[in-house]
Formats: structure tokens, sequence, C-alpha cells
């Protein structure tokens, strides 16, 4: 797979991200069907696979439960060979979201993920929004944190992973990457992915096959051939389903 810019970050990530919430959670989740976690030896030959399939990008979050940990003892050894996304503002603890966006609990939060990740410098860091986007960027602080945090050299990049277009818009004011829903039944987001890349922010997406609800064959060539999208995440346990997935990507070709 061809690589592309993430914005104007210097980082450049495979058209298709790996989401890594199904490695570390499996309660309070929105998916069909249940799951059982993988072992870490699953994780890791997971891990490796994706690598060698050609994805190069990861995103996770505390929220994911053990991901962040689970990756961090999983690709310790190759560290530098992938991209790494987490987030702040959202814990997922005794089966129940808790939110704190105040510059305290985001400082708290990267060293948390630091650590987990096992990683001296975080590549990406998102506001994980619980909705509320205007009122995060705008009053809790949180925004100017992370700006602290980058320009101390502990993350490379940092957005929003947000819920509206307002809170979109907003974020490309300040932000590196943004990560937004958009798929073939939600094309909200379109105007805001367009303006992100005539100011070289990064743009990723998440839900883009609508939780299940599309066909990847036609949900992942829609979305790659906006040429605004730097990379579209999608989870899964099963290295021959991401396969199968990876070769509906426009341009790519796999035996």
């Amino acid at each position: 797979m061809v690589r592309r810019s993430l914005g104007s970050t210097g980082m450049t990530v495979s058209p298709i991200g790996f989401g890594a919430f199904k490695i570390g959670r499996n309660v309070g989740a929105k998916f069909p069907a249940g799951y059982e976690l993988p072992t870490d030896r699953e994780v890791e030959r997971l891990l490796d696979g994706v690598l060698d399939l050609g994805i190069n990008y990861i995103d996770t979050a505390p929220a994911y439960g053990t991901s962040e940990e689970r990756i961090g003892r999983a690709i310790a050894h190759r560290r530098n060979e992938f991209v790494i996304s987490t987030k702040v503002g959202e814990e997922f603890e005794h089966g129940v979201s808790r939110y704190d966006f105040s510059p305290a609990a985001v400082r708290a939060s990267i060293e948390r993920s630091r650590t987990r990740l096992r990683t001296v410098v975080v590549d990406v860091v998102f506001l994980h929004s619980d909705g509320r986007d205007r009122e995060i960027i705008e009053s809790s602080g949180a925004v100017e944190a992370l700006l602290d945090l980058k320009s101390r050299g502990l993350v490379r990049a940092v957005g929003l992973s947000g819920k509206t277009v307002e809170g979109a818009r907003l974020a490309l004011q300040w932000a590196d990457a943004i990560m937004v829903e958009y798929h073939l039944e939600d094309r909200s987001h379109e105007g805001v992915i367009a303006e992100a890349r005539e100011r070289g922010v990064g743009v990723v997406v998440k839900k883009g096959l609508a939780s299940g609800r599309l066909r990847p064959e036609d949900a992942i060539p829609f979305i790659l051939r906006n040429p605004a999208v730097s990379s579209l995440v999608i989870g899964g346990l099963d290295l021959d389903h991401i396969r199968t997935n990876l070769k509906t990507v426009p341009g790519t070709v796999f035996p």
C-alpha cells in the first residue's frame, strides 16, 4: 500500500489503519456479536501480521481497556515501524466511561499512555470527545495542555476525535489531525474534510463501515478515493478478514 501524508506532520500512514479496541476491551462495546479477548501471544501475532500486510498505523485509547499496554508489550521491539495514535479525556473503568478534560487529567493521561505504550514520544494524541466538542475545545483547557505537551516534545501531533462538524471545524484552528465519522450513509463532514486538506491538517476516518452496515467493497473505496483522507481505521481480530478488506483499497494489489 502506498502510504499517505498525515497532514503536515511529516508522518506517513497506511490508508487503512488498525483500530485496537478489540484487543483490550469486550464489555460495553457497540458490536453486533460478542467476542473473547485475544491472548498476549495472539495480540503479538496480530500486530506483526498487520505490519507485514503494510499497515503501519495503530489507533488506540485509554478507554479501550488494556489495549495500550498490550500494544506496548507486543511491538516494543519494532516501535519505530509504527505510527501510534491514542487519546485523552475518556477512561473506562468498572463498565462505565468517565470523562475529564482538565489540563491535569490530560497530562496524567499522557504519562500513563507513554508508560503503557513503552514509548518516549506518542505520535498522535486526540481529544476523545463525549459530544461536547465546542465546550471541550474552548473551555476545558485540554487544547492548551496538549499544545504544551507537543512543545515539550512528548507528543508529535495533536487533534480532535469529535462528534460534530462544528467541533471538527473549530479544531482546524489548532489541530495537526482530526478524526471524524465519514461514510456513504453520513457525508456531513465532507466539507470540513476538504477544508482540512487546504489547511494541511490530516484526516483520519472512524466508523467508515457504519458499524458493519456497509459492505467493505463499497465503503472502503468510497472513503479512500477522497484525497483529503489520510487513513481509515478499521478494527478486527482476524488477519484473513483484514487482508480481505485491504484488497478493496484502490490501487492495491495482493496475491
